[in-house]
């Protein structure tokens, strides 16, 4: 019977009759009270609680703090509930794992038919885009989702999950990163403690309220569902305890855009932030007129208008999109998650912000493993982070190694743990470029003698990989250091200085650096050759706010991070660096032709390695040595049991 979607007002009335109360007790059989149960510093599986079948599930509508839909009311969001049924027999009172989503309702069909092209020329107005078919909403209703409920309910939580404003059944407008989207899962914290108000229907309806909650709060999630948690706790709501974000976007322009170049994420060819608009926008499918207001005031007037995909620069509306600015308030307790060959949403998205959230002296962690996009930690990782922070129950938590990463081959079950990351014996060693091109050149920690200039010619037809196992080629700058006797450990943000000269008044900058040879048919992720990658638009040499055209022929100095990176190079493999000009799978397609000249005295990569000089060193010898400091890793027994 409670597995049945069931409206909230008829349900809770249903509940609270004395002779069904009375029913429920007798048939449990149990007089005592149910309650959560810990072992180890982690919630355990409670029996009583893990009956699917006797959950209360119920949905109803929480009031926000804004009008987006500007329909003279304040936005509403779908918000559906699952708890156990103890939480009506017998009056316990439990915390809530919360995730908030724009999927739930569905996407487009086909969205990739209606994306920008690639096929446009730097600094030129991009070629109008289909418009994108309406989303055909998905699902029974009124439930938005089941995800995380047979994990968290039968340990003692309460699982919550809302629509995103603009989706499902959630008014509003979709905003990619706008305020309200910060706004809606704050209403839902601040329901959950007592603060905002519930409601039965979308307009008008019966007051419902949380009295089953703690009002302590913890929010999940991956991808755009790992991006709100961190926007809710940049509101600094109380009761939001702790997060979980896995794969966050936390900069649209860094997801969108790299050091004022148009860059699109791996997989998305063509995709910018309107799509993204258009891809999740399902809500308002009874109100056309809200439909046409969210279309006209957010995806073409603010987005068509702001993006500024002629030329990629930073700008307000940017900044407006960067949570990294907006951390301000935050308090909650930071558990974060990313892969180092996630590709869509780069591990600089959450390394930014675990850095700034230490830096504020909030309780952190992180946890990195060497995949593709997605990948939540442990579940003793991630139960211990909730056990502690909602349940209130002294695990030590927040003594543990700040840093776990998965190491290559290892189960991602078995992170290894670090005192923090970056790694702290890691270190600084600049390598300087020898000539070599069209073939390869050498890449050494000593300044050549005679350096000299390298011309490559660009051509989007090669994709990066061709070009970095290409023997001979025009279209790629590329760099050898020696082969390595030892495993190599990098840890950390590599950074490159270039000084280059365009024939053309704009043109694309594109970096990898690379494992060599490359392993074809070995490896099962198609990246597993590549260490990390950038991206840049000389024309922003100066800001990436403004970019100004290129005088061709002309030099001009550059100097940018690539990703974040926590890799072991095998022994046996050769560090690479590549320099090409357009990345068919990352930036825009240009007529081909443009000549990039470097000049390689002027030019230097900075890597992150464990040891520094000295561990460079030892994995060029022969001897067999550990190529980790003392310092770099915690004693391993107890804090790896942590999360196994």
């Amino acid at each position: 019977m409670f597995a049945k979607q069931a409206h909230s007002t008829g349900l809770r009335a249903l509940f609270l009759s004395g002779t069904f109360l009375s029913l429920l007790q007798a048939q449990s059989g149990r007089p005592e009270k149910a309650v959560p149960v810990f072992k180890d510093g982690e919630a355990q599986v409670v029996e009583r609680f893990n009956d699917p079948d006797m959950w209360i599930r119920h949905d109803l509508w929480v009031e926000t703090e804004i009008d987006s839909d500007g329909d003279g009311r304040l936005d509403r969001v779908h918000v559906s509930v699952t708890r156990p049924r103890q939480t009506e027999t017998e009056g316990l009172k439990l915390p809530v794992v919360y995730v908030t989503s724009p999927y739930f309702a569905g996407v487009t069909k086909d969205a990739s038919k209606y994306l920008w092209s690639p096929r446009q020329e730097l600094g030129e107005e991009p070629p109008k885009r289909k418009v994108t078919a309406k989303v055909v909403p998905k699902g029974e209703r009124p439930i938005i989702s089941k995800s995380h409920a047979k994990v968290w309910v039968p340990r003692g939580y309460i699982v919550v999950h809302s629509s995103s404003p603009g989706t499902g059944l959630s008014q509003g407008c979709v905003t990619i990163g706008g305020q309200n989207e910060a706004l809606a899962p704050k209403a839902v914290v601040q329901w959950l403690n007592g603060k905002a108000k519930g409601f039965t229907k979308p307009i008008g309806g019966e007051k419902v309220k949380a009295y089953w909650s703690t009002g302590k709060v913890g929010m999940t999630g991956t991808s755009f569902n790992g991006t709100l948690p961190l926007a809710a706790a940049t509101t600094g709501v109380d009761g939001l305890e702790a997060i979980i974000p896995i794969a966050p976007n936390t900069s649209y322009y860094h997801y969108y855009r790299s050091n004022g170049l148009v860059r699109h994420p791996y997989g998305y060819i063509g995709e910018d932030i309107d799509c993204l608009y258009d891809l999740v926008h399902s809500g308002n499918m009874d109100r056309p007129a809200r439909r046409d207001y969210c279309d006209c005031h957010v995806r073409d007037e603010l987005m068509l208008e702001e993006f500024d995909r002629k030329n990629g620069d930073y700008n307000d509306f940017w900044a407006g999109r960067d949570y990294l600015n907006q951390l301000g308030q935050m308090k909650a307790a930071l558990l974060m998650a990313h892969a180092f060959n996630d590709w869509n949403v780069q591990p600089e998205h959450s390394v930014r912000i675990y850095q700034a959230c230490k830096e504020k002296g909030l309780p952190v962690q992180a946890y990195f493993h060497q995949g593709g996009h997605g990948g939540e930690p442990p579940l003793k990782q991630m139960n211990r982070w909730f056990t502690r922070y909602l349940h209130g129950v002294t695990n030590d938590v927040e003594n543990d190694p700040k840093a776990w990463i998965v190491r290559e081959g290892d189960k991602r079950e078995e992170p290894t743990p670090y005192y923090d990351y970056p790694n702290p014996a890691a270190k600084p060693v600049t390598f300087f470029p020898s000539p070599g091109a069209p073939e390869k050149g050498s890449l050494a920690t000593e300044k050549p003698a005679q350096p000299g200039k390298e011309t490559l010619i660009d051509n989007f037809s090669f994709d990066g990989t061709a070009l970095a196992k290409a023997e001979w080629t025009k279209h790629r700058l590329i760099y050898t250091a020696p082969i390595l006797k030892q495993a190599l450990h990098l840890s950390g943000t590599a950074s490159i200085k270039i000084r280059l000269a365009s024939s053309k008044p704009t043109a694309n900058l594109s970096v990898w650096l690379v494992s060599l040879p490359w392993n074809d048919g070995k490896n099962t992720v198609i990246t597993d050759n590549i260490i990390t990658r950038g991206w840049a638009d000389p024309q922003n040499h100066q800001s990436i706010r403004k970019g100004e055209p290129l005088i061709p022929g002309q030099f001009y100095d550059l100097e940018f991070d690539l990703q974040p990176d926590d890799q072991v190079i095998a022994k046996d493999q050769q560090i690479a660096l590549m320099i090409f000009s357009s990345d068919r799978d990352f930036t825009l397609w240009p007529d081909p032709g443009t000549e990039l000249t470097v000049d390689l005295a002027a030019t230097s990569l900075t890597l992150p390695i464990v040891g520094g000089t000295d561990g460079w060193n030892k994995a060029l010898s022969e001897e067999e040595k550990n190529q980790e400091e003392a310092t770099s890793k915690p004693e391993s027994k107890e804090t790896r049991r942590n999360v196994e």
